[in-house]
């Protein structure tokens, strides 16, 4: 919970500091996987950044996140109503074409981001993608005030080894966008449902 916390009681700052960022690369690549007008759910969204960027292509998005106060400034940048739930609170079926979870369920542990991540494969249609991304390393533990499951891409796929209904269907590195954390890489991947027998 200390890492709700630190969102609540950093709210503003947090969202000056990362609703003007470019990601336009990773979220086009994204989309250019998805349907004209799919469905997609933007799982922590924190400030609204992406969900209105999607929101502008067209897409129809639902946006979540476990922090109310960024619930708050989220739902009045992306000009739609963000719901207020925790990742482990998800339980639709079958409803989402893509879901975004930019820099996100890397809070979870390893073991509650197991379970996330298969509520996430449940949620998604058929042959449904999901992004991702981590901070790029071995660490698990809170830092500066929040819990971080880091992952590289030998981590992940021993990780995602434990998860039949997933897939790595792409992964790649990229330095922080924000200003002044450039040197801060991070893991980005594109997961897709296995179809089950």
């Amino acid at each position: 919970m200390s890492t709700l916390t630190y969102y609540n009681t950093n709210a503003q700052q947090f969202y000056t500091a990362t609703v003007s960022v470019d990601l336009t690369a990773n979220q086009d690549h994204f989309l250019s996987r998805l349907s004209q007008g799919a469905s997609i759910l933007d799982f922590g969204c924190g400030s609204g950044r992406d969900a209105k960027y999607f929101l502008s292509k067209g897409f129809y998005v639902d946006a979540i996140d476990g922090s109310e106060e960024l619930c708050k400034l989220a739902s009045a940048y992306a000009g739609i109503q963000v719901k207020h739930m925790l990742f482990q609170e998800l339980s639709v079926a079958d409803q989402y074409d893509g879901i975004w979870a930019c820099s996100s369920i890397l809070h979870l542990p390893a073991e509650e981001l197991a379970k996330v991540m298969e509520k996430m494969s449940a949620a998604l249609t058929s042959k449904g993608i999901i992004y991702t991304s981590f901070k790029y390393g071995t660490f698990s533990g809170e830092r500066n005030g929040r819990f971080f499951t880091d992952m590289t891409e030998e981590a992940f796929a021993d990780f995602i080894g434990r998860i039949d209904s997933l897939a790595i269907e792409e992964q790649w590195v990229t330095f922080d966008a924000r200003p002044g954390r450039g040197e801060e890489k991070w893991l980005n991947l594109i997961l897709r449902k296995r179809q089950m027998q």
